[in-house]
């Protein structure tokens, strides 16, 4: 079963900065990985960020939630700062 992929608007502001190899590997594991199984591949957050999930793409992390067989990718960014960005938006 494939899951249909759903962007949060504020994704595309996200990746905008990132450099294009970074922007095709993060793509490459939506489609690759995210989208076939969210649950096999992604991991849970915990604590304040828990009900989200998190695919790790090198030092980037794709956070989303998955509803049904939609998936909503909510916030893409470098470990270092999504979680904060994450719990500010």
């Amino acid at each position: 079963m494939l899951y249909e992929p759903r962007y949060h608007p504020e994704v595309a502001g996200d990746i905008a900065g990132f450099p294009k190899n970074i922007r095709d590997r993060i793509r490459k594991a939506i489609e690759e990985r995210l989208i076939l199984d969210p649950v096999k591949f992604g991991e849970p957050l915990r604590r304040s960020l828990a009900g989200f999930r998190k695919l790790r793409v090198g030092d980037y992390r794709v956070i989303y939630q998955v509803h049904g067989a939609v998936v909503v990718i909510l916030k893409i960014g470098h470990r270092k700062e999504v979680y904060k960005k994450l719990g500010r938006s």
